[in-house]
């Protein structure tokens, strides 16, 4: 049985302190083969605010046809009405019909999801690169107007299915177009998880060469070949102090079958706790939370923490030094 904590020891040119922007509600559950009951969602978020986490990303309010696991946002929100108002929800929108729906639900934070390639986008959002990128700067704008916190997604930063590896100036044009919306801060996504350290380095220094604030720059890996720690931690070097991950490793993407699992929360937080950076997130409380949710899917979780710290290969059963909630 493993300890419940990681030793700690501080590393140079780190930052004391990391943002976990927590997506496993939206980007975990959207991928799984059946759709969760909106009550186990809830909860779900309910645990997740008790384990610590700041940022929640909660749902999508795109079209049901597109993705049915998500097609209860609208019956989701009100359950969340009681978290308190300091917890960000951001909620996805992909057009302005989505927008509508979110303002009617009064949400604060969106996002709004582009591509780096052409392929990725016609899949995605069914247009080409330019076109999906027209699509979003009405959203944006308005976003804004409403006093909204708006996030850029980029998908397939550094690699893409159709395409092969994804040249860093093609990341950077799309990433200044959404800056230059208004857009609040970038997500860069690595979403067959192709990345690599040096890769990671790469880019973000042509971004950052390119003007690009490394304060609003997020990553987001999946960890498709093992190297979503790596690639973390060769960010947050970059003075990166924002980081996707989901709980229990869930998700994937439906439009692009080869991503596997995010990066999960708690191996990320183990990590960072080891380092000596804060993050607020009870990493006990978000083990149990994730062997829990694995239960409601039936199998085990895949994040290596999880499997750790409950003593096993199934999504059951929590560590003795860990809040279990039942």
């Amino acid at each position: 049985m493993m300890q419940g904590l990681p030793m700690r020891f501080a590393a140079d040119g780190l930052p004391s302190e990391v943002r976990v922007y927590e997506v496993g509600p939206r980007d975990g559950l959207q991928n799984e083969q059946s759709t969760v009951p909106v009550e186990v969602k809830s909860e779900f978020i309910h645990r997740l605010y008790r384990a610590g986490l700041e940022t929640v990303e909660a749902t999508s309010f795109v079209h049901p046809k597109w993705v049915p696991q998500l097609a209860d946002a609208e019956a989701l929100m009100p359950l969340l009405a009681d978290l308190p108002a300091d917890l960000r929800l951001p909620v996805l929108v992909p057009n302005a019909r989505g927008l509508e729906r979110a303002v009617a639900h009064d949400c604060r934070h969106i996002a709004v999801f582009a591509s780096a390639t052409e392929s990725f986008a016609r899949a995605n959002l069914n247009r080409s690169l330019d076109e999906s990128l027209a699509m979003f700067d009405p959203v944006v704008t308005r976003a804004k107007a409403e006093e909204q916190w708006v996030r850029g997604y980029v998908s397939m930063c550094f690699g893409d299915p159709w395409e092969g590896a994804v040249p860093p100036a093609q990341v950077v044009r799309v990433c200044r177009a959404l800056l230059e919306m208004g857009c609040d801060e970038l997500s860069l996504g690595d979403t067959i998880g192709v990345a690599t350290p040096g890769h990671v380095e790469a880019l973000l220094r042509e971004l950052t060469a390119a003007g690009v604030p490394v304060g609003r720059i997020a990553v987001h890996f999946h960890d498709t070949y093992g190297q979503a720690l790596s690639n973390t931690l060769t960010a947050l070097r970059h003075g990166v102090t924002t980081v996707d991950a989901s709980a229990g490793g869930l998700g994937g993407c439906p439009y692009a079958k080869s991503a596997t699992g995010n990066l999960a929360t708690e191996d990320l937080v183990w990590m960072l706790q080891g380092l000596g950076i804060a993050t607020g997130v009870d990493l006990a409380r978000l083990t149990a939370t994730s062997a829990w949710m694995a239960d409601r899917l039936g199998r085990p979780s895949p994040s290596r923490t999880v499997r750790a710290l409950t003593g096993a290969d199934s999504g059951a059963g929590s560590h003795p030094n860990s809040h279990k909630e039942q």
